[in-house]
């Protein structure tokens, strides 16, 4: 079990992150189309995973904004924005903000957050997503992980971009 923050109070999650040299785990998310997909749908391409709360809160709002902005120059990646808000809301940000880079996945009725570590199951937040970033290689092999050590902080852009080096 893992440990991240909010408002300076602990929060666990429901496991611990992908290691680093290891495969990505089994996990299955939920598309803009309401369709489930799997890792199989990258195969042969570079993943990060941009993990949020919420798309409605201002850090997380910025980091897919940022990632959006990353992602249109690095080659073979596709950048995944995972969070549990429902696709419609995902789409709606992403829409009116012209954010047309990466693409959003629900974990909302799915076992992303278990099998990725980042439930979290207490706090205010109790039911959502901690803020995290897994990056994979072209083989589905973990190059970097980071859960953040408190969720109103932003991840470490550089430290991803860099994994992919």
């Amino acid at each position: 079990m893992a440990q991240t923050a909010f408002g300076g109070n602990p929060v666990n999650t429901v496991g611990d992150l992908p290691v680093t040299g290891k495969s990505l785990p089994s996990y299955s998310l939920t598309g803009g189309n309401l369709a489930d997909f799997d890792h199989s749908a990258f195969a042969g391409k570079r993943v990060v995973f941009n993990i949020f709360p919420s798309v409605d809160t201002p850090v997380c709002a910025n980091s897919v904004r940022k990632f959006n902005e990353l992602a249109s120059s690095l080659d073979n990646t596709v950048v995944v924005c995972v969070s549990a808000d429902l696709p419609f809301a995902q789409g709606r940000f992403c829409g009116a903000e012209g954010l047309s880079n990466v693409q959003t996945a629900s974990s909302f009725r799915t076992d992303f957050g278990k099998a990725f570590g980042v439930g979290m199951n207490e706090g205010a937040f109790g039911g959502l997503l901690a803020r995290a970033v897994v990056v994979a290689d072209e083989k589905g092999n973990v190059v970097h992980s980071e859960l953040v050590p408190e969720i109103s902080q932003e991840p470490d852009y550089d430290a991803a971009v860099k994994a992919l080096s």
